[in-house]
């Protein structure tokens, strides 16, 4: 099939929608776009195509299967002469996802796939749709101490605003990117770059994001991030004061005073309850910065790319001088050290308690080594999140609450591609999704703009039909098995088997 595409017709608008195709071209109804297609062409989203004068969803339609070794029976896909012997095949042992299954638009239609099995004495129901997307974009959590940008500064792609930075955690810097508002209330422009950017990164692409009066990211899920050109190996072994609780014991006797520089804590050994704890002697440093609780420092420096996450190169910047009348003395021995082990250095006072810098002990190098040991690796993690909406709840029933309401008890699970999901507490049914946890090229979109992703509703058949659900619409997963276009993909075992039978309240 030829991979040309058509756009919307430019004389689509309502008044169309019910109008017949002109010559041989076929009004795709997947998407409010409504793209008349013509023959071996495919449509804007790239998702549907016309075949032979039928409209057909052109990717494949995943199902997961999971063998012995991850839990469940070795089954074949079909008998080895492709017929169907009227026998269950693979139930229980195969999951049906939403990926490449087809949408619930408009929205009155059942969802594309409400498939039945009998699963350990009860009678499952899965409910599968891809659903478009206009409220929904990923959160990214970066894993690293490197400055990216002040809070609630705006995250571009080519130039167009795409999200913005939000509150940092412990070793990590946070985006928030897409949304209704950048996907809808923008420009064209800005609404396209958008969806184009939360679809790259849900697909585990790589994309060069830049942060106003910040950095330039690279991102991708499950990779290391490329900050400002530099690809980052580690993120914080902790804050400044908990490397000091953590590492206190192994300096005691090797080094009299550790300075671990954090833009957040910095911690100071002889000053911090950890070296009192085990003995460690005043040394009259004065540190820089605003103290907090004893060998715990706020704001030693400004936020950069430089030592532990702040603007300084050279970390004496953050020493305001050493006094002899609170243990200050010449020969004493000074490290100071990042809170990734990346920079150390190591002084000793002269005569005039000015710190020289001398070579780091062999005795002290192995603690150095350590904090670096016990840094985990800098990490990219995206999480897409959406709101399954009225019209895609709709799908599943004519009383889109009780949906709601039955996810909310846990009598239904919710998973994206197979994958579990966390729902938000409150209403509707919000939710997030490690994206690196889906088959691949999972998500796609259509040109209103808006995300298209996977998800489904995992149920007993009785809760099914009394929250009134389409059960004339309910088919077996030996007849779904039976179709052609399926691709079979291996189930990750680590993760829970969506179709284990909920356990209801008692």
């Amino acid at each position: 099939m030829s991979q040309e595409r058509a756009g919307p017709d430019p004389a689509n608008d309502v008044a169309h929608a019910a109008a017949e195709a002109p010559d041989d071209k076929i009004r795709c109804d997947a998407c409010p776009v409504m793209c008349y297609i013509k023959p071996g062409m495919l449509g804007a989203c790239d998702r549907y195509g016309n075949r032979g004068g039928a409209l057909v969803r052109i990717d494949p339609h995943v199902l997961l299967e999971r063998t012995l070794e991850d839990g469940g029976a070795v089954t074949p896909f079909l008998p080895r002469d492709g017929a169907w012997d009227g026998q269950i095949i693979g139930a229980g042992e195969t999951f049906v996802t939403a990926v490449g299954a087809g949408t619930t638009y408009p929205d009155y239609k059942p969802a594309p796939f409400i498939v039945a099995a009998r699963i350990e004495g009860v009678d499952m129901v899965t409910v599968v749709t891809e659903g478009i997307y206009s409220y929904c974009g990923v959160k990214v959590k970066i894993d690293t101490d490197r400055h990216i940008g002040p809070e609630r500064n705006l995250v571009r792609v080519d130039g167009e605003p795409v999200g913005h930075v939000t509150t940092g955690e412990y070793g990590s810097q946070m985006l928030s990117l897409g949304g209704v508002n950048h996907l809808t209330h923008g420009g064209k422009k800005e609404g396209r770059v958008t969806c184009q950017t939360l679809m790259d990164l849900s697909n585990g692409k790589a994309v060069e994001l830049t942060v106003d009066d910040g950095a330039t990211i690279v991102v991708q899920a499950g990779a290391a991030p490329i900050v400002n050109g530099v690809r980052e190996e580690r993120m914080r072994v902790g804050c400044g004061s908990a490397t000091i609780g953590m590492f206190a014991k192994q300096w005691f006797g090797k080094v009299d005073e550790v300075v671990v520089v954090d833009d957040h804590i910095t911690g100071v050994l002889s000053e911090h309850q950890a070296g009192k704890l085990i003995g460690v002697a005043d040394t009259g440093v004065r540190m820089k910065g605003r103290r907090s609780t004893p060998g715990r420092y706020f704001h030693v420096a400004e936020p950069g790319s430089g030592w532990g996450g702040t603007n300084v190169e050279d970390p004496l910047d953050i020493v305001a001088g050493f006094d002899a009348r609170r243990g200050a003395r010449p020969g004493l021995t000074l490290l100071m050290v990042s809170t990734t082990g990346e920079q150390h250095a190591f002084y000793v006072l002269d005569e005039t308690l000015r710190p020289v810098r001398r070579d780091l002990p062999e005795n002290l190098r192995e603690s150095v080594e350590r904090i670096q040991e016990n840094c985990e690796p800098a990490l990219c993690t995206v999480l897409f999140m959406g709101g399954a909406g009225g019209s895609l709840r709709a799908g599943v029933t004519e009383n889109p609450v009780r949906l709601t309401r039955s996810v909310k008890q846990a009598l239904t699970r919710v998973t994206a591609g197979g994958a579990p999901v966390y729902v938000w507490p409150g209403g509707g049914i919000t939710f997030m999704v490690d994206v690196t946890l889906l088959p691949a090229n999972s998500f796609g979109y259509v040109p209103t703009p808006a995300l298209v992703a996977p998800i489904e509703f995992t149920m007993r058949l009785d809760d099914y039909a009394a929250l009134g659900g389409h059960v004339d619409h309910v088919r077996r997963l030996d007849e779904v098995l039976a179709e052609q276009g399926k691709k079979r993909e291996r189930f990750l075992r680590h993760q829970p088997w969506p179709l284990q039978p909920p356990e209801r309240a008692r």
